[in-house]
């Protein structure tokens, strides 16, 4: 009773959950994760409140996990491995400023994707999105978590299109990164026309780096700018059918090397066809679709967007022509508008929850050439399990200008039947284990993924052991996860 007390000076008594069946929700995800309850789920308002939590949690060592995302959730991150005070940052929802000039946006972390994009279009801009976010999703979140987004050519760095940040560290200090840093507040920096673009600094450290991609385990985001895009004047999707997806291979690096197209990816039958498709028309969709489709769109700016579509149509058929491809604005199952259109939405209910309730995921970077040679080892285990390899959706995103590329694979089962369960569960471990000593980079490892993959790099964990140990002395930023 004494920490509720302690803890209501620093939220107020409204935003302290303690009863059980709050308790139960935040204990568990969709995950293969074990679920266990919170102390308490508390929900701060400001930046102020959240440093005080992170203080009190120090001097009363009691581990805190951030979440900023509101259910259902899937990856174990956010379950409270070693009990403790969820802290949710959902009320801290404000989106600060648009910059239409500079393309940015400023935002807390309770914004989500689908309370941000309107107010961007109304600018003229838009957010580069991942593959058809939940509603629920924080998109600072999502960043953070480098979740691949669907216009490769935005990105010139993993971190994109995420900048500068305000950082709670897990020893309560408080500090922005990169040009929010200084000289002078934000504020200050505004009025003489600077826009909190630059992320690495200050002085010569990229401290965004620390906590993305962390998982919570060194400190807790309250502030963050983001790079946005112009939003399209015209856009002319294009699908590309094949049956091997060696087939698509050539014509999507020569199509990444000169930047063309916005939206670009790869989705086999079953995805796709979860994807345009209601719960009960996801089977019979698939029948319609090839086995592999690549999505790309030619987009038109303000200035002259006939002339830049038509240039890069022309190229791309060229092109397409010689990689022995067919591009088409429709193929038999589906239609490029139709495509874009659910490309271009958040997801509710979310997409992957359609076919049969539940999925586990299973995914890392690669190279797209080297795609292929995985994906046949992800089917040999499957089959080897005991999983048909048709309930595998797959999903191939090339990350940064096409220089890597993020291999999905998703495993669909009914968390109702616990055969089925067990059976995806096993081929979850075991096709992990397989993907990694293949190659298979896992640079997000959730759940025993972190055991799979420190085990391999002891001289990387002590470094990462002497970084936790400055940001967060104390261990009480979510423990548990990664190498902690």
């Amino acid at each position: 009773m004494k920490q509720k007390e302690q803890l209501t000076k620093i939220v107020g008594s409204k935003w302290i959950l303690d009863d059980p069946e709050t308790l139960e929700a935040y204990s568990r995800d969709n995950s293969y994760v074990s679920p266990r309850k919170p102390q308490y789920v508390v929900k701060p308002k400001d930046t102020e409140e959240v440093q005080a939590i992170v203080k009190w949690a120090n001097k009363t060592s009691t581990p805190l996990i951030p979440v900023s995302s509101s259910p259902p959730r899937f990856r174990g991150d956010t379950v409270p491995r070693m009990g403790g005070i969820v802290v949710d940052l959902s009320r801290m929802n404000k989106i600060e400023g648009i910059d239409r000039k500079n393309k940015m946006a400023y935002l807390q972390p309770g914004v989500t994707f689908t309370q941000l994009q309107p107010e961007l279009a109304k600018e003229g801009l838009r957010l580069p999105l991942p593959l058809l976010p939940r509603t629920s999703k924080s998109v600072i979140g999502s960043f953070l978590e480098r979740e691949p987004i669907i216009t490769p050519r935005y990105q010139w760095d993993v971190s994109d299109p995420l900048r500068c940040l305000e950082v709670v560290f897990g020893n309560g200090e408080s500090m922005r990164t990169g040009e929010a840093s200084g000289p002078g507040t934000i504020e200050d920096q505004r009025r003489i026309g600077g826009a909190q673009i630059w992320p690495e600094g200050p002085h010569q450290v990229d401290y965004h780096r620390v906590v993305q991609g962390a998982q919570g385990t060194m400190g807790i985001v309250t502030w963050a700018s983001v790079k946005c895009e112009t939003l399209p004047k015209l856009q002319k999707p294009y699908l590309v059918q094949a049956q091997k997806l060696d087939d698509l291979i050539d014509f999507t690096y020569r199509i990444l090397k000169l930047g063309y197209g916005d939206e670009l990816l790869i989705l086999n039958n079953l995805d796709l066809a979860a994807i345009l498709s209601d719960t009960d028309g996801i089977e019979d969709k698939r029948k319609t679709l090839p086995p592999w489709t690549l999505i790309f769109c030619i987009a038109g700016f303000e200035r002259l967007p006939e002339e830049r579509i038509a240039y890069q149509e022309n190229h791309m058929k060229d092109i397409a022509q010689e990689s022995g491809v067919e591009p088409r604005e429709g193929i038999p199952g589906a239609e490029g508008n139709e495509v874009l259109q659910a490309l271009s939405q958040t997801s509710e209910p979310y997409w992957k929850l359609k076919l049969n309730g539940g999925f586990q995921d299973i995914f890392f970077l690669t190279t797209l050439n080297r795609a292929p040679s995985l994906i046949d080892t992800m089917s040999e285990i499957s089959n080897e399990v005991g999983y048909p390899p048709a309930k595998i959706g797959i999903y191939l995103q090339p990350v940064v200008q096409g220089t890597a590329c993020h291999l999905e694979f998703t495993l669909f089962y009914n968390p109702d039947d616990a055969k089925e369960s067990e059976q995806a569960n096993n081929l979850y471990v075991t096709a992990s284990k397989a993907l990694l000593a293949k190659g298979g980079f896992f640079s997000r490892p959730y759940g025993f993924w972190s055991e799979m993959v420190y085990s391999q790099n002891t001289e990387y964990v002590a470094a990462l052991r002497k970084v936790k140990k400055i940001f967060d002395p104390n261990n009480v930023m979510n423990p548990g996860r990664l190498c902690f």
